[in-house]
């Protein structure tokens, strides 16, 4: 987790799979409560990999209102799946992702 004045930014490195998945969401109830007005952000930029479960649960955050970047090609290709998912056709900001309710 890394806090600045605007953001707290939730890093996600590696694979998104079970038991991070679980980690993932419990660190998202507790830093978007805690946020204190700033923006919460799941950078996912140092992913590798994203389980069927880290899919679900992105997709559940999207519909919470979470916001997330990234940088990979197919990392990109998924949250744009999911946000199409998430609320119909979406076109993706430059690095931010997310969706509204």
């Amino acid at each position: 987790m890394i806090d600045t004045r605007s953001e707290r930014r939730l890093v996600v490195e590696g694979t998104l799979t079970e038991p991070w998945v679980d980690e993932l969401r419990k660190t998202w109830q507790h830093a978007s409560q805690d946020a204190q007005g700033r923006k919460v952000i799941i950078d996912l930029d140092n992913a590798t990999v994203i389980s069927r479960e880290g899919q679900d649960l992105i997709l559940e955050l999207m519909q919470g209102g979470a916001r997330f970047t990234c940088g990979a090609v197919l990392t990109k290709y998924v949250l744009r799946k999911l946000a199409d998912r998430c609320r119909g056709t979406r076109s993706l900001d430059r690095k931010e992702v997310g969706c509204c309710k």
